[in-house]
């Protein structure tokens, strides 16, 4: 990126994305205010969350952004050349994307799950110091957890996620999970 490109708000929304839901889908489509929504699946997950192979999800996410209709929408996954054997803090991820949108307002989006144990990221303070932090609960109250449960049972998942990702899901996805 150049720097001398145009200011733009860019919400960074990461997640397990394990797999994206109709819950992420309520989050990102308030997010519409935004010039950029990037889309960030976590590598390593930074409390040692098993999940699918990162690639798979990042290949959901793309079918869920071509679902969205959120033409905002961004698949960000730099993570994989942040990650040394280990998780990638929100701190380096958020450092990183600064480095390539010099000139941006960046805005961290979480759950209010993360928003409880916001100050056990690491260097949270300095997070808060730097940029904008917006807890952002999805209107739909429907996990990731929920999806890979059903899909073990063999029941559908067509109210949990978007058409294309409901069509492509299989229980061989999470069975070594």
């Amino acid at each position: 990126m150049s720097k001398t490109e145009l200011r733009q708000n860019i919400a960074i929304f990461g997640s397990a994305f394990n797999p994206p839901s109709l819950g992420h889908l309520s989050v990102v489509q308030r997010l519409s205010h935004f010039d950029r929504v990037l889309l960030v699946p976590s590598y390593a997950h930074a409390w040692g969350k098993q999940m699918a192979d990162f690639s798979k999800r990042c290949e959901w996410v793309s079918d869920f952004i071509d679902d969205s209709n959120c033409e905002n929408l961004t698949l960000y996954r730099e993570e994989e050349t942040l990650c040394a054997e280990e998780s990638v803090t929100t701190w380096a991820l958020l450092n990183h994307i600064q480095q390539q949108h010099p000139n941006s307002d960046l805005t961290f989006v979480l759950g209010p799950d993360n928003l409880l144990n916001f100050s056990k990221f690491h260097k949270s303070a300095e997070i808060l110091q730097r940029w904008n932090v917006l807890a952002c609960p999805e209107s739909l109250p429907v996990r990731s957890t929920t999806i890979r449960e059903r899909l073990l049972a063999g029941e559908s998942i067509d109210d949990l996620t978007t058409p294309a990702l409901a069509n492509k899901l299989r229980s061989e996805d999470f069975s070594q999970l």
